[in-house]
């Protein structure tokens, strides 16, 4: 049998092709930590801007405030798991009177996904990968109508199948409201809306947003929930709009 013979150049050539195929490519992730952490006494302050509907809702008022949040204490969630407990604070926009409790919710981080409990809904903040494009269902725990008991409106009927996913990547720098921020993911979870800008005030109009966005070794710095329903109303005395929109600026942190 004859025995072939490789010139040198092919040699490496082969090699090289053998290196190739059993080299696999590692994915390193930013652990969820980086983005939201936890330190019993850490606070971060947010400038907010609440929006609501009066007058049966035919006057759209705005209210404007501080916010703090201070991790409290690490104890365990209503599931039995280790959490962190989340206590909340008002005062004006001044900051000039004192602050005053206004709630607390839960933080639970895990392997694979960070959650938070408010009012017993459960909601999963952030999910590995920490990446572009990664997507996780956030909001699957929750009813189909889970502000059913406040607004009349259809905007929450599948907040259980929101798509929240990791839009851009960390090297970006994001600047909210003049102060810049580095290494910043944002998370999109919903951007639908119908008939907005209201064009025809005769037809039925929508809005549903969210978004979040959190600072590496900071947390989250941003936040906007936008949901509304606008009903016409003719041969009545007006139309109207149900719902509300949250939008929360950081101002402060240690």
């Amino acid at each position: 049998m004859r025995i072939p013979k490789f010139r040198p150049a092919q040699i490496i050539i082969i090699a090289l092709f053998l290196f190739s195929c059993n080299k696999t490519e590692e994915f390193v992730t930013d652990p969820l930590s980086d983005y939201i952490p936890l330190q019993v006494g850490k606070f971060i302050t947010y400038r907010t801007d609440s929006t609501v509907f009066t007058n049966f809702g035919t006057v759209e008022e705005t209210h404007k405030y501080q916010i703090k949040h201070v991790v409290d204490a690490q104890l365990t969630d209503n599931l039995g798991r280790p959490s962190y407990r989340i206590y909340t604070y008002l005062r004006d926009t001044a900051g000039i009177q004192p602050w005053q409790p206004t709630g607390s919710y839960f933080i639970t981080p895990l392997t694979d996904q960070v959650e938070l409990i408010e009012n017993n809904q459960r909601i999963i903040k952030l999910h590995l990968p920490v990446r572009d494009g990664n997507s996780w269902k956030g909001n699957k725990f929750l009813p189909s109508d889970p502000y059913g008991s406040i607004y009349t409106f259809s905007d929450d009927d599948n907040m259980a199948d929101w798509d929240f996913y990791f839009d851009g990547s960390s090297e970006e720098s994001t600047v909210i409201n003049g102060n810049t921020y580095n290494n910043v993911y944002t998370i999109q979870e919903a951007d639908e809306s119908y008939n907005y800008p209201i064009t025809n005030p005769d037809l039925y109009a929508s809005q549903i947003f969210s978004q979040e966005k959190y600072a590496k070794d900071i947390g989250l710095v941003y936040r906007n929930l936008i949901l509304w329903e606008y009903q016409p109303n003719p041969g009545a005395p007006s139309s109207y709009k149900t719902g509300f929109g949250i939008k929360m600026w950081m101002i402060d942190h240690n």
